[in-house]
């Protein structure tokens, strides 16, 4: 006698509807908050002390591709490399801002001066992001 396979029905759970009380009705409020975040963010790019560290960093660049002017010495591992490979980092983390409660805080510590900020290469800077990620 052959033995039928009972076939299992397994339903997928259902995403819990989050209401859009933000916006209009369009935004979660994580969603704004992400929007604000962003926002902030962007202005902070044209912040002097940025730019202040940026070029306390700089020297001029006398390799063989001449479209590159300036090369910048990372911070932590003290090798130069374009613009392209560097960012300007928080010494301290600008941090969340999920609420009201955390603008104040967030907008002082992302509107920094240049003692708080140093200039990372790229790998630098992903292995101190992976690290506070870590550390939360």
């Amino acid at each position: 006698m052959a033995k039928i396979k009972k076939s299992v029905v397994v339903k997928k759970p259902t995403k819990v509807k989050l209401a859009r009380d933000r916006n209009a009705g369009t935004m979660t409020n994580a969603m704004f908050w992400s929007f604000i975040r962003s926002a902030l963010r962007q202005k902070s790019r044209w912040w002097k002390p940025i730019t202040q560290c940026r070029m306390a960093s700089r020297r001029a660049y006398k390799g063989t591709n001449k479209r590159q002017k300036f090369e910048y010495q990372c911070n932590q591992c003290k090798s130069w490399f374009p613009d392209k490979e560097v960012a300007v980092d928080h010494k301290i983390p600008a941090g969340s801002l999920n609420s009201g409660d955390d603008l104040k805080g967030f907008v002082d510590r992302l509107f920094c001066e240049q003692i708080d900020l140093q200039v990372l290469c790229s790998g630098c800077h992903d292995v101190k992001t992976q690290l506070e990620k870590t550390k939360k």
